[in-house]
């Protein structure tokens, strides 16, 4: 008799909580970080087509590092649709500015380009500074190993 392979159902996933200080991290070697377990890909019960990962709190997102000429050289851009609006901004300006965005748009190329990519990266909490509103869901420290 073969074994059948496990997949998870909606109903029955866990969710958890977790904090991730981002103070002197790369932002892209914290983001992978982040894309995994918001996809739920560091538990053994992953399911490809389930959203079973848990929810991320990041603090400290204005103290993050780009590593060699990234602060000059990236580039954000966004078009509005419209002829001639195409917005750019800076690295350097972008964390100076908006330094939650930064980590957002990071972790949102990592995630799925589908329904359930949008859905897993609203589990995604981002704060500048050290302090959130989420102590309610006692959520637990995650450190990253860089």
């Amino acid at each position: 008799m073969s074994q059948k392979t496990y997949l998870a159902k909606p109903g029955e996933v866990e969710k958890k909580w977790y904090v991730i200080d981002a103070a002197g991290k790369p932002v892209g070697r914290l983001a992978v970080d982040i894309a995994r377990i918001l996809m739920g890909k560091n538990k053994a019960t992953y399911t490809p087509h389930v959203d079973n990962g848990d929810f991320v709190i990041v603090i400290n997102a204005d103290k993050v590092i780009l590593t060699g000429n990234k602060l000059d050289d990236k580039v954000y851009r966004r078009h509005s649709g419209y002829p001639g609006r195409l917005k750019e901004i800076k690295a350097r300006d972008m964390l100076a500015s908006h330094p939650e965005r930064m980590i957002e748009i990071t972790v949102k190329g990592m995630m799925p380009k589908n329904v359930l990519g949008r859905h897993m990266l609203k589990k995604l909490k981002v704060y500048s500074g050290s302090e959130h509103p989420h102590m309610a869901q006692k959520p637990q420290p995650l450190s990253i190993n860089l």
